[in-house]
């Protein structure tokens, strides 16, 4: 990453497990852009990320304030580096700072609900709401507890 010039297309952020493999089930989306991955160092993330480009933010975030201010700082020298035009995000916490940071440098933010979210947000998304520019969900009743909520089906509904 040092020494970027190019402006990345995508920054695709997300917590580990299900939050993961959800971005993963959107690749029809998201390949074919230049991007880079933001998501915890595990098993998981490391198998499935093996030829991409990661940058490992730090876990846990659940209720970790630490983690949240470590994250924050992250997002802040990540962000400004590789200059995203979009983030595209599955959650969970890891993506808060990612999408504050994201917004504050100019980039639009795309927010896919999780599929466990049934009738009501997230946290996460309840926390970066304000910076959303396009929010998918992948349930009609959050779609309609949602105003402005796109449903398209579910990210595995293709896969």
């Amino acid at each position: 990453m040092a020494g970027r010039s190019a402006r990345t297309q995508l920054l695709l952020v997300s917590s580990t497990g299900g939050h993961l493999l959800q971005l993963l089930a959107l690749r029809e989306a998201w390949d074919g852009f230049s991007r880079v991955w933001v998501t915890f160092r595990a098993a998981d993330s490391r198998a499935l990320l093996a030829d991409e480009e990661v940058v490992y933010a730090h876990s846990p975030t659940n209720r970790n304030v630490s983690n949240l201010l470590r994250n924050i700082v992250l997002a802040l020298r990540v962000v400004p580096r590789l200059r995203p035009r979009v983030i595209v995000t599955t959650g969970a916490g890891v993506a808060v700072p990612f999408v504050w940071a994201g917004r504050l440098f100019g980039a639009r933010v795309v927010y896919v609900e999780s599929l466990t979210r049934i009738e009501r947000p997230s946290l996460s998304y309840r926390l970066v709401r304000p910076c959303v520019t396009r929010t998918y969900v992948q349930w009609p009743e959050l779609e309609r507890a949602l105003p402005g909520a796109r449903f398209r089906g579910t990210v595995f509904d293709r896969a």
